[in-house]
């Protein structure tokens, strides 16, 4: 069997590796532990499929349409964006707030507008009364409101901005309706926006939200270490970017 070359960005394996060893360590693991735990792993791995054939990695961000939404056959990009099971239109507060504040009081919702550089808890009303945020709301196709996307701290000058993905409706959870909408609101910020850059963090320990960016072509760019506390203990946030076009519009 020839192992598949390896993908995932060493900075990624470095943070999960630090992870698991503080885990394991609290555990009570041992040097032969280790050995036992990589050896299982890897069997899993090999049972699994996984690492048996060349992989070509997670697809990388292109853009068919330059930031002005011109180009062969384009049209402008603009809201509703429509996808294959979901849609995002645009946040209207009056008839939207409901729905945020509910979404954000669940356990889940908590990280929605949750400060990566002060650690502290957004007021939603007062990230739409600063002027740098633009929101979406994530529907179904009947019309009805299951989650919400936002750009925060849109930069003009800079053409970028963080983005930020919730499911808020418990059981549309773990279909993969956030993947989709984030891949529609991406398009939206780099063609509609005009954004050069789209950034984001994630804690260290969310492994399927570490994989589904890089599904989306975002790459670690650095680790905080101890960044954010919760629930009485530490974590390590992951900085994650995406380019998108060189051309930025105006």
């Amino acid at each position: 069997m020839t192992l598949a070359r390896g993908d995932i960005p060493d900075i990624t394996i470095e943070s999960l590796s630090r992870n698991f060893f503080k885990e394991a360590s609290r555990y009570g693991f041992g040097h032969l532990d280790y050995v036992r735990f990589v050896n299982c792993v890897l069997d899993l791995a090999m049972k699994n499929g996984k690492g048996v054939a060349p992989s070509d990695g997670p697809p990388q961000p292109h853009n068919e349409r330059n930031a002005d939404g011109t180009g062969p056959g384009a049209t402008p990009v603009q809201l509703p964006l429509r996808g294959e099971r979901i849609a995002v239109r645009a946040f209207d507060a009056e008839r939207d707030l409901g729905f945020l504040d509910r979404w954000l009081d669940d356990a889940a919702g908590r990280h929605f507008l949750l400060s990566r550089s002060t650690s502290k808890q957004l007021r939603i009303r007062d990230v739409i009364e600063g002027g740098d945020a633009v929101l979406g709301i994530i529907t179904l196709p009947d019309g009805a409101p299951i989650g919400s996307v936002a750009f925060l701290d849109r930069d003009r000058t800079q053409h970028k901005a963080e983005l930020r993905k919730l499911i808020g409706d418990p059981s549309q959870r773990g279909k993969g309706l956030a993947k989709e909408a984030s891949a529609l609101w991406i398009r939206f910020g780099l063609e509609a926006l005009g954004l050069r850059k789209i950034y984001l963090s994630t804690l260290e320990t969310d492994l399927r939200n570490i994989r589904l960016n890089e599904d989306l072509g975002f790459r670690v760019e650095g680790v905080l270490r101890n960044e954010v506390l919760i629930d009485g203990t530490y974590h390590d946030v992951l900085r994650m970017g995406l380019w998108g076009d060189e051309r930025m519009s105006g």
